[in-house]
């Protein structure tokens, strides 16, 4: 079941990397094999269970990402800390932006079902 499930996940990433090569150059070949598999899953409408045991025995090593982007900063930290101030504009700037269109997406969401919601007696 395994294997199954982790042969589907390197397929999408095969097949995105293919595109990637083929027609979209500037997206990533595994970003565009994960929307693949995204579309995929909700035309299937279910995540089966091979996949998900793949996906879920995939999750324990999530952490090991973590090592290389911490061992940058590590590496890098004098040139971060030349340009700390921009770091942190920039920082602060896409937080507050990111969080104003969220409460606007949000409130245009809930109006909306509120508007389709059928009437109750």
């Amino acid at each position: 079941m395994l294997l199954r499930g982790l042969t589907w996940l390197v397929l999408f990433q095969l097949l995105g990397t293919a595109l990637n090569h083929l027609i979209l150059p500037v997206l990533p070949g595994p970003i565009i094999g994960l929307v693949l598999l995204l579309i995929y899953l909700m035309a299937r409408g279910e995540v089966g269970e091979p996949l998900s045991l793949a996906a879920n025995s995939l999750l324990r090593y999530l952490p090991l990402l973590l090592v290389p982007p911490a061992v940058g900063v590590m590496v890098y930290a004098q040139q971060i800390a030349e340009d700390f101030w921009a770091i942190v504009g920039s920082l602060v700037i896409s937080v507050t932006v990111s969080t104003v269109f969220v409460g606007w997406l949000m409130q245009r969401l809930i109006r909306r079902r509120r508007h389709d919601a059928p009437v109750q007696p």
